[in-house]
């Protein structure tokens, strides 16, 4: 069941080649974010493990504390003790910014370009609305000549 749902996911996320590619790039850093999260979470409850002051001691107390990472948020509440927890931990960090920040340009390419388009059209508009019109100035002056 899992894997089929995650497959599916993943093709909802990745998308068809009809999307364009800051969508496809997107789905795909927020498909790699999920997965490092959780993952992440199960390799630093590893990692933390019979560690002195361990505050990360189960998947679920893990997995608040790779959002909160992957965010940037950081309440402190939970925090690796350990090297490798630490590894974990910056791994979680820069991919969570990474994707953010692909998310962000997503949505403001997305505006930018709605946008353009909205120009564009008003634009192509008036520019035939005053073609028309320079035509019939001209016929009018050329009937005047001939008079």
């Amino acid at each position: 069941m899992l894997p089929g749902f995650l497959t599916r996911v993943a093709e909802l996320m990745l998308g068809r080649d009809g999307r364009s590619l800051h969508r496809r790039a997107a789905g795909g850093a927020t498909l790699v974010l999920l997965m490092v999260m959780l993952t992440g979470s199960w390799a630093v409850v590893v990692a933390e493990e019979g560690a002195r002051r361990a505050t990360l001691t189960s998947y679920p107390k893990a997995l608040w504390w790779s959002v909160e990472t992957a965010t940037t948020v950081g309440y402190g509440d939970f925090y690796p003790v350990t090297w490798w927890g630490r590894v974990v931990g910056i791994v979680v960090m820069v991919v969570g910014i990474t994707t953010y920040g692909m998310v962000t340009a997503a949505l403001a390419t997305w505006f930018v370009a709605r946008e353009h388009k909205r120009l564009h059209s008003v634009g192509s508009e008036t520019m035939h609305a005053l073609h028309e019109r320079f035509d019939r100035l001209e016929e009018l002056l050329g009937a005047k000549k001939k008079q």
